[in-house]
């Protein structure tokens, strides 16, 4: 039996994939289906952020480089850039608000910089099989964009950000500045919920709890995924659902992933 014990509602069409693992230990506390793959919708920003700062280390870029938003990559939904004035900012900034709002607009702008076919190779090359980001933001989708902006699995998605929380894959400065952007994510309506955290200032310990997630975001997708930290115990998770085109399973679903992070949270209480 799992340490963390819950019954996912199925009613909508609602398909799951689910892991929460102990980073040090290994120790499986819930697993669903994790090698399932499914739509992430916003989720798979972290492989742009990931092939941004792998440049940053290779000396081939600067986070000081300045980029312009073209018109055509601004878009009026999540982010704050569309309604920001200034239209140039350092690939700093734009991989900030990307983190922080999983803006639409800096992920358009830094996914024509660094090239959508340079991060797909990049996260095949990190061994990231069956997860990747398929597009930049496209609305309306034309004919023959692809289906989904990402897809990933429980599983890809804990061991990303077990390697993260470790310092894997990156230098010691990049893997810091990552876990930055993504710590000052403002979703916390999700598994993150739980953990009772002030959604505009949680970098560092809140109330002995250290939340560092990305989360994904569509009419049928809600999908987190993160490191929690106490003092004393470092848990990886990834919680993933997708329901029938046309439903909305959105309540049932996200009471089942506040509960997972109700579980999380007693298993760093323990």
């Amino acid at each position: 039996m799992s340490a963390i014990s819950i019954e996912l509602p199925r009613e909508d069409g609602t398909e799951w994939s689910v892991l929460v693992r102990d980073i040090d230990t290994g120790e499986v506390l819930l697993n669903e289906n994790d090698g399932a793959v499914l739509d992430t919708a916003s989720v798979g920003k972290v492989f742009l952020l990931h092939r941004l700062l792998t440049e940053v280390d290779a000396g081939t870029r600067t986070l000081e480089e300045r980029v312009t938003r073209r018109p055509v990559e601004s878009i009026d939904d999540s982010g704050l850039w569309y309604l920001l004035q200034a239209a140039e900012l350092s690939l700093y900034d734009v991989a900030a608000l990307i983190g922080a709002v999983s803006d639409n607009a800096a992920t358009n702008t830094l996914g024509r910089v660094i090239g959508l076919a340079a991060v797909q190779e990049h996260t095949r090359r990190l061994g990231y099989t069956d997860s990747g980001l398929d597009d930049i933001v496209r609305w309306p989708r034309p004919p023959g964009a692809p289906p989904t902006l990402s897809h990933a699995t429980a599983a890809e998605l804990v061991r990303f950000m077990s390697r993260l929380a470790d310092g894997e894959d990156l230098t010691p400065s990049s893997a810091d500045t990552l876990k930055r952007w993504l710590g000052a994510g403002m979703d916390l309506s999700m598994v993150a919920y739980a953990f009772e955290l002030d959604p505009l200032a949680h970098s560092g310990f809140d109330r002995g709890i250290w939340l560092i997630n990305k989360t994904g975001t569509m009419s049928r997708v809600r999908a987190d995924t993160g490191i929690v930290m106490s003092p004393s115990r470092r848990i990886a998770y990834a919680v993933l659902a997708n329901w029938r085109r046309g439903e909305d399973g959105r309540g049932p679903v996200l009471e089942a992933m506040r509960q997972i992070g109700a579980g999380i949270r007693s298993q760093l209480a323990d």
